[in-house]
């Protein structure tokens, strides 16, 4: 019996996955030298990934990966939602939509939550001490 090569089935699982709704992309023209001050980087969105995202939405496969999954069969209200913020972007100046998508960047909650070296050494002694069983003491 012939199997499929490694790469092909690490391929097929990572588009078994269903994709979250993207957002826009944005590409950054700098100038011919390729030095461009910040500034001066013109941001241009693209809305392919939402529009590849709502493709792939309504694809035999990925209905039926929903159907199997949750019972029912995928809306896709998420992806259009997103294809329409894109278009909807793409309709305003581009001052406009630098200071939408640094707002929507800085509204969005960080990853990481920042501790002093106490506080991260309490939490993790807390998490992970279990894990380390010193012996008792002697009483000096």
């Amino acid at each position: 019996m012939d199997h499929p090569p490694k790469e092909a089935a690490a391929a097929a699982a990572a588009a078994a996955a269903p994709a979250p709704a993207p957002a826009p992309t944005t590409n950054v023209n700098s100038s011919s030298s390729g030095l461009a001050a910040p500034q001066d980087q013109v941001r241009r969105v693209s809305c392919t990934k939402c529009f590849d995202a709502l493709w792939f939405c309504y694809s035999p496969f990925h209905q039926m990966q929903q159907y199997y999954r949750y019972g029912e069969f995928d809306t896709c209200f998420g992806k259009w939602n997103a294809l329409f913020d894109c278009l909807s972007l793409k309709t305003k100046k581009s001052s406009e939509v630098q200071e939408i998508l640094e707002a929507r960047e800085k509204s969005r909650p960080h990853i990481w939550e920042y501790r002093t070296v106490e506080e991260a050494s309490v939490n993790w002694w807390r998490m992970y001490g279990h894990f380390f069983k010193f012996p008792p003491k002697p009483d000096s």
